[in-house]
């Protein structure tokens, strides 16, 4: 990519984030719709998950993000990966209690599972763009 002129990285990695923010604001549209077209707003309760999903990461691992992905010693980055894998289960568990309970309709699940999914597809999005660093050859 070094012989791609300049002006032409920058629209390009301006798509890749517009992607990125597009994939984001459809998770959040599907968890809406999920909750205001059927009148029920128990599914809100997955979007619990989707704001403490990297909070274990942040506070036992810091912001370095090569931590998630590396074998580690410290008990504490094992212990937020735990916690991380939890809350990540959670927003698939919290939908399916709720319609093993009779609280959501079937349409309702489905809506919430595409949102986790999309939301899912949006965090590996993100991984991919960190992982190539090329916003440091502007």
């Amino acid at each position: 990519m070094d012989d791609i002129p300049g002006y032409v990285r920058y629209c390009f990695n301006t798509g890749k984030l517009l992607f990125l923010a597009l994939l984001v604001s459809g998770g959040i549209v599907l968890q809406i719709l999920a909750c205001a077209l059927y009148n029920n707003w128990w599914p809100m309760l997955s979007a619990i998950t989707y704001v403490l999903l990297p909070m274990p990461l942040l506070f036992f691992a810091g912001s370095d993000g090569s931590s998630m992905f590396s074998e580690s010693d410290n008990s504490w980055v094992n212990f937020g990966k735990f916690l991380t894998g939890a809350s990540t289960l959670g927003g698939i568990a919290i939908p399916s209690i709720l319609i093993h309970a009779g609280v959501i309709g079937w349409a309702t699940f489905a809506l919430e599972l595409s949102s986790f999914f999309v939301f899912v597809l949006a965090i590996l999005c993100f991984l991919w763009m960190s992982d190539e660093d090329s916003y440091s050859m502007l």
